[in-house]
């Protein structure tokens, strides 16, 4: 079975020009089919400021208003999304940029209001992920490129966690492919303290997470990282990794164990 490596870019990373270039040029070199996830929350959280929108955040989820949702589709599916899509281009990566509106690739359905109202925010499952349009990217070459930006179908476009979005894309194609799962961003994985990248969890599995969660380690963005990860695992995703960007390499070409290593 062909191995397809979905990586999610999260973080600072993408906030810094050289950073960002020095992981688009290791992706790039990533043997074989592979699909990109970007977040982009602090960009867009600038140009939200600038333009006299406050910005909402509960648990790593941003609350996303009419106002709110402008920005994100300007930032995520246009700003962030097409530079790093030249960016691949430029080291020889076939990238095509794309939202789950393209294709319809990712429909999505608007979240219900529950005890906190998100807003125009999109919650996704992998059996309405459009497969076979994925496969067709990958079997012809191209490096799909998602923004985390969904529809519903009926001509609304929504916020979707890219955490959430990489996670659903491998359950999907975890039928078809041997799939691994990297979240990339600027810490050597989870730490037990934030403020030491010397603090490393090796391994999370199901049974300590919990535990983890309630003593404040796993916190805030970490949160739906976490919960996409370990639930993609359950579902026949090969293998999970949190890493920094700067070892995205070592776990692609299996040099030696890098970053946290989810397992059931």
């Amino acid at each position: 079975m062909e191995t397809v490596y979905i990586v999610k870019i999260g973080g600072n990373i993408i906030d810094d020009a050289g950073k960002l270039k020095q992981f688009l040029n290791d992706f790039a070199q990533i043997p074989g089919s592979k699909i990109l996830i970007h977040g982009g929350g602090k960009i867009a959280t600038e140009i939200s400021k600038s333009l006299g929108i406050q910005p909402q955040l509960i648990e790593g989820r941003r609350i996303t208003d009419a106002n709110s949702l402008k920005v994100v589709i300007m930032v995520y599916a246009g700003l962030i999304n097409k530079n790093i899509v030249a960016q691949l281009q430029a080291a020889q990566c076939n990238a095509i940029g794309l939202t789950g509106a393209d294709g319809n690739c990712i429909p999505a359905k608007k979240r219900q209001v529950g005890a906190i109202d998100y807003g125009f925010v999109g919650d996704i499952e992998a059996s309405q992920i459009n497969v076979e349009n994925v496969q067709m990217l990958l079997q012809n070459g191209f490096t799909p490129v998602f923004a985390p930006i969904t529809h519903d179908t009926t001509g609304n476009l929504l916020n979707t966690n890219a955490d959430t979005i990489a996670s659903t894309l491998a359950v999907a194609l975890a039928p078809y492919y041997n799939v691994r799962l990297i979240y990339c961003f600027e810490k050597k994985g989870v730490l037990r303290d934030v403020n030491d990248e010397e603090s490393l969890i090796p391994e999370i599995s199901p049974s300590t997470y919990p535990e983890l969660r309630e003593n404040g380690v796993i916190a805030q963005g970490m949160i739906p990282k976490m919960d996409n990860a370990l639930q993609a695992l359950q579902q026949g995703v090969k293998a999970v990794y949190i890493s920094h960007a700067d070892d995205m390499l070592i776990i692609t070409n299996q040099q030696k164990p890098a970053g946290t290593v989810l397992h059931l």
